[in-house]
């Protein structure tokens, strides 16, 4: 008797389905995308979950310690410290999310071109890279918020452009890798044009570990803008903003300490969070790693 195999093929998993694949294997990956999830969530239905409007105020209850009507307590204007700590989380995500986004349509082009045409474009372009790198970030970030001005959004328009020039050095790196290797050679051979190569071949292969520094940026991104609003740059009053609750409850560290135990609680997990879900693609994405 003859044995028929079966040769009906599979179809292939795409690149996302099979990182998701892997992704759901790994527990830090689950927390860091369920608490990320619970946190957007809690940013969209904001109105509806805020149990008091966060700009409220009442002078009679002043500092109050957490109690059945104020899960966690009021602050130094009597407003509820968890409105203010839900309204907050919009405008954390807001700015990370914009912060990492100037970040990458300015540095991810740059180095593109920087490892793709080199050159004197690769030299001139190098050195201002390396003069930026040369100042602190967060003191680069306060000198050009006070350029554009004291604000949210142009908080993060300066530590986007802060965070350009790491990306940029990523990408050229890995372009200059990329650009050299057999199969861009034999494109080239067959004729492909050069913007062809830059899709199909630069691009795929270097935008892996982008995507996973993008990530790592989200949680610092979230620390500059608290740090920002902290030394109130960032998120103006009276707005919520977690890094202006750490602000304001620092002037009362001694007399009621609780007050920042909710907002700094809160940047510490997310930026946990950030962090986990981007050493988990770090290690989806390098195979080396993946097989240890």
């Amino acid at each position: 008797m003859t044995a028929v195999a079966d040769t009906t093929a599979r179809p292939r998993r795409g690149f996302f389905s099979r990182l998701w694949r892997f992704m759901r294997s790994d527990p830090r990956a689950v927390l860091s995308i369920a608490y990320l999830t619970l946190l957007v969530v809690v940013s969209v239905f904001a109105p509806v979950l805020s149990p008091y409007s966060p700009l409220d105020q009442d002078v009679a209850n002043l500092l109050l310690p957490p109690d059945w009507n104020h899960w966690l307590g009021t602050d130094d204007l009597g407003r509820d410290v968890l409105s203010r700590l839900i309204w907050g989380a919009p405008n954390s995500l807001y700015a990370s999310f914009l912060a990492v986004a100037v970040a990458v349509v300015l540095g991810v082009p740059v180095g593109l071109i920087m490892g793709f045409v080199g050159g004197w474009f690769d030299e001139v372009v190098g050195r201002f890279i390396d003069a930026l790198l040369s100042f602190p970030p967060i003191v680069l970030a306060i000198a050009v918020t006070g350029a554009l001005g004291i604000g949210l959004t142009n908080a993060m328009l300066s530590v986007g452009f802060v965070f350009a020039p790491f990306l940029a050095r990523i990408v050229r790196a890995q372009t200059l890798t990329v650009k050299n290797a057999l199969y861009v050679d034999a494109a080239r051979g067959f004729g492909a044009s050069t913007a062809h190569i830059i899709v199909k071949h630069i691009v795929p292969n270097a935008i892996q570990p982008v995507i996973v520094q993008v990530t790592l940026m989200l949680a610092i991104a979230l620390l500059a803008e608290a740090s920002l609003s902290f030394l109130s740059l960032g998120v103006q009053p009276p707005a919520a903003s977690w890094g202006g609750m750490l602000a304001r409850a620092y002037n009362y560290i001694e007399i009621a300490p609780a007050q920042m135990y909710a907002p700094g609680l809160a940047i510490l997990l997310t930026a946990l969070a950030f962090n986990g879900l981007g050493e988990s693609l770090r290690v989806a994405l390098d195979p080396t790693m993946k097989r240890r």
